[in-house]
């Protein structure tokens, strides 16, 4: 079942969006070469402990999954796509990190991811991370009162192609209010003019996830959460939770 969310509930779920940035931001100003990926899960800990907010990734055990997630963060570096689990690895220059974080705050969630270049960036890993940002805006501007999931879908798809990227087929984003995953799914290829409707008070966390090597093709770590692309080549998440308004697509993960 799809719901509608309230303009109450929207204004709720801006404050939870508010809380995921602080903690993406404590994730991002946390990485250099020689930190851990654990101290970015702590960082972003530190920050939803002191905002009285809980962590929906936290414990989260999904079908495909062995086992709950241990932390508060994904954090996914260079080859991997999504679902990193924060380790003992310590970041090294030009290592490429997608960080995605989820906070429940008075019922009502937000979730967002961003990727970024630890010290001296590769060109092409530049490249990919703006292609990511640019199928990420357009796949919002097409989240209008009137359009489609389709269109969305389309938006990114689009972008995506542009740039030669692959894309991982079985994951895309979803709707997200009282719970981090709800109905509709929404995913980051398809056909305009197509799937559920737009209306005021849908919300959607939008999220493309873009392979520089144009393969589809990932494979999942003997963790059972980490997807890595198939090919060795580096990948990029970037994320808003967004409503969709009479006004115009609103983006709640904003800081």
């Amino acid at each position: 079942m799809v719901e509608i969310k309230t303009d109450a509930a929207l204004e709720a779920m801006r404050e939870a969006g508010r809380v995921v940035a602080r903690a993406l931001a404590a994730a991002r100003d946390a990485a250099g070469a020689g930190v851990s990926l654990r101290e970015l899960d702590e960082a972003a800990r530190a920050v939803l402990t002191e905002a009285g907010a809980r962590s929906p990734f936290l414990g989260y055990q999904p079908s495909f999954a062995p086992t709950p997630f241990p932390a508060v963060v994904c954090v996914s570096v260079n080859d991997a796509i999504v679902h990193g689990v924060p380790d003992g690895y310590r970041l090294r220059d030009g290592d490429l990190v997608s960080v995605d974080c989820g906070a429940e705050l008075d019922g009502w969630t937000g979730d967002a991811a961003v990727s970024f270049i630890v010290g001296t960036p590769r060109p092409a890993d530049l490249e990919l991370v703006k292609a990511t940002g640019e199928a990420l805006d357009a796949g919002i501007a097409a989240a209008t009162v009137g359009n489609r999931i389709g269109d969305i879908s389309h938006a990114i798809g689009s972008v995506a192609a542009a740039a030669r990227c692959g894309m991982p087929r079985d994951f895309g984003g979803h709707g997200i209010g009282r719970r981090m995953h709800e109905e509709p799914h929404v995913p980051n290829r398809g056909r305009p003019g197509r799937g559920f409707p737009l209306r005021h008070g849908l919300v959607l966390a939008i999220e493309p996830m873009l392979m520089a090597g144009g393969s589809d093709a990932y494979r999942t770590d003997t963790d059972g959460w980490t997807l890595r692309t198939a090919d060795g080549s580096r990948a990029a998440h970037i994320e808003h939770t967004v409503a969709i308004t009479e006004e115009g697509p609103r983006i709640l993960t904003l800081p």
